[in-house]
Order: C-alpha cells, then sequence, then structure tokens
C-alpha cells in the first residue's frame, strides 16, 4: 500500500490530511497499515465512516489532525519520516508499475533475484561476496513503502557493497545520490530530500535513508526506548530509526546529521553491539542541536543525549565512538594525528562561540577518563563537569539516562545546574580545602602548632613543622651539624619520625657514632672525650645499630662524584614512599654538584634549587633541614654571623620558612664553653614560632644538649 498526501484547511484551525493509497494488498492488511502508520489514537480518531468502509472504495481519505502550530508540526514530522507520493490515478499507476519492472531490472542486472518485488525487506546471500565460507545471507535489500526504488548493502566487514537501483555503485564503493533527512524549521518541516554540498572529512560521503536501508520504527523499538525514559517526541525529534542487521533482527539507528545531511550512522542491536558505516565522517551526535550556542553538553552516548533532549536541554551532543579505558599519557597530538578525536576537529567552529563546556560523560573510570582527553582538546578553563548523585551508599549514576528514569526530568536538570568548574592543574578554589582547613582549626592533625624539639627553651620560638624548609647556618665548628644531629634523635624519641640523611662530611661509621652516643647516652670510645664514663657496652652498641637501621636510612654517592640536588630529592622522595620519612636532612650546602648553565647567575640557580627543595617538603608533607656555611668573615670578632652571611645569595633567607644561627662561644670570659646559641632569625609561621634567642648546654661525651635558660 502507497500512502501519500495533501494538506488542506481543516475546521478549528487544524489542518485535514488527505492520504491517497494504491490498493496492492488485501483491504484488511492495508487497514493495518493504515493504522500502524497513523497511530492508534489517531487512527480511532477519524470519523466512523471513513474507518469502516471499505479501503478498495476509497480513492483519497481525510483525516483531521488534531492541534496547532508546534503541536500538528510535530505530528507530521512523525509522518515525514516516510517517503510520500502523490495523488494516484490510472496513469499514477501505470508509472508505478513501470518504476516497479525499471528496479526489478536493475536488481537482476547485479545479480539480485528477489521471491517479490513489493515493498519490503529481504535477506539473501550476496552475489559479490557470496556470503564468504560460511555462504551467511549478509545482503539486505530494502524496497521503501513508496515503491520507488530499491537499495542493498552487504553486512559482511570484508566486502560492504551497496547501492542502489538510482546509482549503482561497486564494492565498498558509495550511493551517489546527494539528498538526505529533512531537518526542522521555524516554519515547519523542510523538504524529506534536497541537494547538499560536499562535506568534509575522510571520506565526503553523504548518506540517504534509503542508502543505509533506514525504516521507521516499529513497536518494538518504539517500545522499548520508552522504557528508557523517552518520549515519542524526542525520538522524532532526534530522527531515530531502525534497519535490520546482519542477523536479519532489527537495529536502532541514530543517524549524525550535519546541517541536515546524514554524514554517519551508528547501529546499535539488541545484544548492545555497536556499529557505525564504514570510512564515515565523524562527527558529533546531535550536531545541529548546538549550532550558534555559547554552551554546550557533552554526553558519552546517544540515549545520554536523548535523556538530556527528553528533560529540556536541547543543546547537548554526544561522542560516537564511546570512552577510553584511561588518560593518554602521551602528549597531545597535533589536529592531523589526532584519529581517535578527529570528530571534535571536524566539529572545532561548532565551540568556537562556547564559554561553557558541560562534561556530562559517565561516572566510571572510562567515562572520567574520556572527560580529561576532551578537556584536553577543548581548553580546560572552558570546562565544566556534573556531580554524579548517588543512587545507593557508595554507588553514583552511572550516566544521564539513568539519573532520568531514577529522578526525573528535574534530576537531569539538576545535573547541569550545578555543575562545577573542571579542574585546572596549579588553579584551585578554597572550598576544595574547607576539610583541611577544619582538621587545622580543631587541631585534628595533631602537628598543627608544630612538634616540639625536645628543649623548652627553644619551643618558645622553634617548633618543627612538616612541610617546612629550615636553613641551619654558623661559623666552622659551630656546632650546627651536632646540634641538627641531636634535633631529630629528640623528635623521634618524643615522635617517633625517621629521617633521610644526606650528610657529605660525615663517613658512615662517625656519623653512626655520634647518632648511638646520644641515643644511648654513653660514649662510644674510652677516650679523653669520655671523661671517665664508661664506653657503652656491645649490647648496647647491638641496641644502638637496630635503632639506626629502624630509623635513619642514608642518601650517599657511591662515587667520586657529587651529588646534585635533583639526584638528593628523587631518593629522598623514595624514602618517602618507602620508609615513610618524616625529615630529611641535606649537609651542606657546598658538598653538592652545583654546575648550571653559563647563563645562569648564583642568586637565580640558588633560587630555583630551593623552590625544588620547597616544593619536595610540601608536596610530601616532609621537613627539610639545609645547612649552610657563611661565606669567609674578613674581620671576625667572635660574634655570631647573620643569614644575610650565607655563602651564594640572599635568597637562603628570602626563600626559606624558619632561619637558624648555631653559635658556640669562645671566650670563657663571655660565659661557659659549653654553652650554645640558638639564635631563630626568621619564622615565616607564627603559630609555630617567633623571632628570638635560646640557649642550650652541650655534653660532649654524649653529644647531647640539654636546657639552661629560657627565651631571650
Amino acid at each position: 500500500m502507497v500512502l501519500g498526501r495533501q494538506v488542506v484547511a481543516g475546521p478549528l484551525g487544524c489542518s485535514q490530511v488527505r492520504f491517497v493509497w494504491r490498493p496492492s494488498y488485501s483491504t484488511a492488511f492495508a487497514r493495518k497499515c493504515f493504522r500502524s502508520f497513523l497511530g492508534t489514537r489517531i487512527y480511532h480518531s477519524l470519523q466512523p465512516v471513513w474507518r469502516l468502509q471499505p479501503l478498495s472504495r476509497i480513492s483519497t481519505l481525510p483525516v483531521v489532525v488534531p492541534g496547532r502550530g508546534k503541536q500538528q508540526n510535530r505530528l507530521c514530522e512523525l509522518f515525514h519520516g516516510l517517503s510520500f507520493g502523490h495523488s494516484m490515478g490510472v496513469a499514477a499507476m501505470a508509472e508505478a508499475s513501470a518504476i516497479t519492472k525499471y528496479y526489478e531490472k536493475r536488481l537482476n542486472e547485479e545479480g539480485i533475484e528477489l521471491p517479490s518485488y513489493h515493498p519490503g525487506a529481504f535477506r539473501m546471500i550476496c552475489p559479490k561476496c557470496l556470503g564468504g565460507s560460511s555462504k551467511e545471507k549478509s545482503l539486505c535489500v530494502t524496497i521503501p513503502e513508496d515503491g520507488t526504488h530499491a537499495v542493498w548493502i552487504c553486512h559482511r566487514g570484508k566486502c560492504g557493497w551497496k547501492g542502489s537501483t538510482h546509482s549503482v555503485v561497486g564494492v565498498r564503493g558509495a550511493v551517489a545520490t546527494n539528498y538526505s533527512i529533512g531537518t526542522r524549521t521555524n516554519g515547519g518541516v523542510r523538504s524529506a530530500v534536497k541537494p547538499v554540498k560536499r562535506t568534509r572529512g575522510k571520506s565526503n560521503i553523504v548518506h540517504t535513508v534509503e542508502s543505509l536501508g533506514l525504516q521507521p520504527l516499529g513497536p518494538r523499538i518504539l517500545s522499548y526506548l520508552e522504557g528508557r525514559g523517552l518520549s515519542k517526541e524526542t525520538i522524532a525529534q532526534n530522527y531515530v530509526m531502525q534497519c535490520q542487521n546482519y542477523n536479519n533482527g532489527l537495529s536502532i539507528a541514530f543517524p549524525y546529521l550535519q546541517d541536515g545531511r546524514i554524514l554517519n550512522c551508528k547501529f546499535r542491536d539488541a545484544d548492545k553491539k555497536f556499529w557505525q558505516v564504514k570510512d564515515a565522517t565523524k562527527i558529533l551526535y546531535g550536531l545541529d542541536h548546538i549550532k550558534n550556542c555559547t554552551e554546550i553538553v557533552i554526553v558519552e552516548g546517544e540515549i545520554d543525549k536523548l535523556s538530556m533532549y527528553e528533560a529540556g536541554i536541547f543543546n547537548c551532543v554526544s561522542v560516537p565512538d564511546g570512552a577510553p579505558p584511561k588518560v593518554s599519557s602521551d602528549e597531545l597530538p597535533a589536529p592531523e594525528d589526532d584519529k581517535k578525536y578527529e570528530y571534535l576537529w571536524n566539529c572545532k567552529e561548532y565551540f568556537e562561540k562556547a564559554t561553557r563546556i558541560i562534561l556530562a560523560t559517565d561516572s566510571d573510570e572510562p567515562g572520567q577518563a574520556l572527560a580529561e582527553e576532551l578537556a584536553r582538546r577543548l581548553g580546560r578553563e572552558r570546562c565544566w563537569r556534573v556531580n554524579w548523585p548517588e543512587k545507593a551508599e557508595g554507588e553514583l549514576f552511572k550516566d544521564a539516562n539513568e539519573v532520568l528514569r531514577g529522578l526525573g526530568h528535574e534530576g537531569v536538570k539538576d545535573l547541569i545546574e550545578h555543575a562545577e568548574l573542571y579542574p585546572i592543574r596549579g588553579l584551585f578554589s578554597f572550598r576544595e580545602f574547607f576539610k583541611e582547613i577544619d582538621d587545622y582549626y580543631h587541631l585534628r592533625l595533631g602537628d598543627e602548632k608544630g612538634v616540639s624539639t625536645g628543649w623548652r627553651s627553644l619551643d618558645e620560638i622553634y617548633r618543627v613543622v612538616p612541610g617546612e624548609l629550615t636553613i641551619v647556618t654558623g661559623v666552622p665548628n659551630s656546632g650546627k651539624s651536632e646540634w641538627i644531629d641531636a634535633l631529630i634523635c629528640n623528635l623521634n624519641k618524643n615522635r617517633h619520625w625517621t629521617f633521610a640523611l644526606c650528610s657529605m662530611e660525615n663517613k658512615v661509621r662517625e656519623h653512626a657514632r655520634k647518632l648511638i652516643e646520644k641515643h644511648i647516652g654513653q660514649p662510644f670510645f674510652d677516650a679523653s672525650y669520655a671523661n671517665s664514663i664508661p664506653r657503652m657496652s656491645k649490647e648496647d652498641l647491638e641496641r644502638g645499630k637496630k635503632w639506626l637501621q629502624q630509623n635513619f636510612f642514608l642518601i650517599r654517592h657511591e662515587d667520586e662524584q657529587l651529588p646534585s640536588v635533583e639526584w638528593v630529592l628523587n631518593l629522598a622522595k623514595a624514602a618517602v614512599l618507602r620508609h615513610g620519612i618524616r625529615g630529611l636532612v641535606i649537609d651542606p650546602y657546598n658538598e653538592l654538584d652545583h654546575q648550571r648553565p653559563g647563563n645562569q647567575t648564583e642568586t637565580e640557580y640558588v633560587s630555583q634549587m630551593l623552590t625544588k627543595i620547597k616544593r619536595f617538603a610540601q608536596h610530601h608533607d616532609c621537613h627539610v633541614w639545609f645547612v649552610a656555611h657563611p661565606k669567609q668573615l674578613q674581620v671576625w670578632k667572635g660574634e655570631a654571623p647573620g643569614l644575610y652571611d650565607v655563602s651564594g645569595s640572599a635568597h637562603f633567607i628570602n626563600k626559606c620558612d624558619n632561619g637558624i644561627v648555631i653559635h658556640r662561644n669562645r671566650d670563657a670570659s663571655h660565659g661557659p664553653l659549653d654553652q650554645v646559641e640558638v639564635l631563630v632569625r626568621k619564622v615565616r609561621n607564627k603559630v609555630a614560632g617567633t623571632i628570638g634567642d635560646a640557649s642550650l648546654r652541650y655534653n660532649r661525651t654524649t653529644g647531647l644538649y640539654e636546657d639552661i635558660g629560657g627565651q631571650r
């Protein structure tokens, strides 16, 4: 049965559509087709006299399409998916018969013989590839309802032969007919067929409904889509259709349109298998809906795009190829080499006016990887991302369609309205740190005010804060290294901190002796410095060695080369990850390799070096003590140096968090010779200390320091 239509004025502002038909089938079958075509509601709205009289006696059938304006246009658009002819008289029927004989002849010339040449779909063995070794019936031949032509396509991947009686083509060729599906305009619906320009891409092929074998949706697929929360109006306005697949079953077809032209089509069968037109131009699904938009939503699949449309979010597109398993570690390729995401470059001009691009890809790992890949190419600065709500404890909604079915239209709209800025590395908002700020306020971290040094007098002006850099200086033989060793022993005893030691001035055995003496509280040897105190026993030595093994890790160059700062920090990072160290000692600065480019000054080099050390400390929440000697003092009278006297650059005081000078009294007239001054000359964090002096007494036998007075 071939139907045509004529739209004339009807009552109450409605259009009266006259459908014409060709009685090529029985009355009962024709009535069934007519009812399926119109829809049950409209069919039953016909006047009984029209609906009950035999169709064989009717030459034209007037039908009143209810509604006005957009509602009526949408109903007409449902009809628009079919190709309509004109009123058929005797001459027209003769012409139709001639057309049938013509495409029958053309099909036979191509080796295609059908059991019937009436409208319908047929499966057979392809005469070009003969169905391969399995003799698969891979050729699908379709004669549309208008009965004017036939199209065919072989679904075997190694063949792909297709053509039509409009334009016969060879294997893997393309139908040359330049017609495409109609598009909506403000005045209604454009013609279903129109000439188009060639499109850019690797194939430049424009496909048609006929060449792809597309058909209007039947009740089975329509019911499935409605079960996904999609209305008939949404389905029609996004041109969702169906076709027969390689298993002689039905597949959903999603035509990819640009300016109303079909450049690609994606198919989905009942087993959720997807495929696309071979060698088609890659574009986004729903591209015509984002033309000239300043806000664009991108989703991962066609059903999600339809779900957005259903919720009233029309400025949405879907990617054609799904999501990658993970984010690529490679550099971003040039557009001409970016094959995986060529659909973005093919649609580049559609994003030129966009200032807000919302990435609503799936909540799983591949979906988030896709969001990152899209943001890399579109520009993170104009991207937002949705926060997927929880549907159960610890489980998020996966995509827009799940949200539509679970939370309705408002749930989908909330996703877009409450989308958050896409994170840019190095750019943050304070909201991202609110939890940390709350923990800081409520003293939940345990070291908000710094960690005790173990000396009451020093704690008043200096406490150890994880993630900070302390520069320690002093004239030679003032006890800088000895004081740091005593400090880290206190931190280990009181807070169980562990440390990495990069001490180039000490031999390993000498450094081990100093640390064990502080831990055991007895001299290592019977020597003059022991002051008659017996040396530690072998058992004490073994206990000390075990303590060293558990709490200290050495960073040393095993050859004669000097280590660089980068080398030291890389090993310190490994110590953080492997042993969980909380402190790093680099002693001293002048024992490192400081080669620098010829065009870089020492001041610039020191600035960059200290920046690297501070970043390490902050990133790994590790305190760093860096020993730096002062420059040679021209006329030294025993006074303590300042931080600006450090050899190399003023950046030592400018960039450090804390600056400490260790100074030992060398004149008995000025006080005890075992008195050591800890001069705090810079404290960036006022919560952890202040500028001031503290005095400690040095025990030469054990290497320990003791309080002798308070702050001055």
